[in-house]
Formats: structure tokens, C-alpha cells, sequence
């Protein structure tokens, strides 16, 4: 009788389980993400996603500091990666004040963006939330409207990247 029980509990965990991962998949959300990442999906593939951002960025007065290739590098040494690229940008105007809060956000700027591929072929954009930077340095709530204004345009930055509209 147990057993009968135990097997009915697995049953209804397996059903629990492939719901969740159901609403997950419907809703764009990225399973598993790391804390203080931001994930959303693109319409575009891995190259024009990346160059819809780096113009935008660009557009925007924000200086690019590196477009890295990662899986350039990888095939230079024969080993196979997914396109995988990362936008590195920002500029001092908004860096510098969460920097004089305290130097070692400096680890974590300028902003970065990532556009990676999956094993399904679909497009992702990942970025740090700048609120969450904040929180990781310990930032006070002077640097608030700093960080609030950074968040707003990594987040726009990489929905305009990501989205046909």
C-alpha cells in the first residue's frame, strides 16, 4: 500500500514538474537563470541581433569598447561553440558615479550584453541588472537614480535589439 502511494506521489511530481516547465517555456523565461541575469529571447539571429544592438548603442552617443566573438575563438581552436558574442559599452558619464560609491564595481562595468544562441537555434540576449550590482558593491540608495537610469537603458538597449517593433 505504501508503494502505491509512493508511485502515485511520483506521478503527480512529474506532472508538477513538466507544468512548470511548460509555463516556462511559454512565457520566454530562461530555466535555471543565474541571479541578477536578465534573459529574453530575440526574433533575429545571433548576427543581426548583435548588430541591431551595436548600432543602437551607438546611436545612443554610448562608446563600444569590444564585440568578442566567442565562438571565433573557440573554432581557433577546433572546438565547436554555438555563436555566442558579447557587447561591451558604456560610458563615463554613468559609470563613474557607481564607481565613486565604491571602486569595485568597476569589476562589473562597463555594461555588458551577450546574444547567444541554444541547442535549438533560438536567440538570447543576457544581461547583468544593474540594480543587481548595486546590491552585489553594497551601493547605498544615493546611487539609486543611477542605477535606475542604467537598468532602463540595458533593458531598452536589448528589447530593441531583440523585438520587431
Amino acid at each position: 500500500m505504501a508503494a502505491a502511494g509512493l508511485k502515485r506521489a511520483a506521478v503527480i511530481d512529474r506532472k508538477v514538474f513538466a507544468f512548470f516547465i511548460a509555463v516556462m517555456s511559454l512565457t520566454g523565461a530562461h530555466a535555471m537563470a543565474a541571479e541578477g541575469l536578465t534573459t529574453i529571447k530575440s526574433n533575429y539571429a545571433p548576427k543581426e541581433t548583435m548588430d541591431r544592438l551595436e548600432a543602437d548603442v551607438k546611436s545612443k552617443g554610448l562608446t563600444v569598447f569590444a564585440r568578442i566573438d566567442h565562438a571565433a575563438g573557440a573554432a581557433q581552436l577546433g572546438l565547436p561553440l554555438r555563436p555566442t558574442d558579447l557587447l561591451i559599452f558604456g560610458n563615463a558619464k554613468g559609470g563613474t558615479p557607481l564607481m565613486q560609491a565604491n571602486q569595485e564595481i568597476g569589476i562589473d562595468l562597463p555594461l555588458k550584453i551577450l546574444v547567444w544562441q541554444d541547442q535549438e537555434g533560438t536567440t538570447w540576449l543576457s544581461y547583468d541588472e544593474p540594480s543587481w550590482l548595486a546590491t552585489r558593491h553594497g551601493l547605498g540608495h544615493y546611487s539609486e537614480a543611477s542605477v535606475n537610469t542604467l537598468g532602463n537603458v540595458v533593458s531598452a538597449l536589448a528589447a530593441a535589439a531583440a523585438s520587431s517593433q
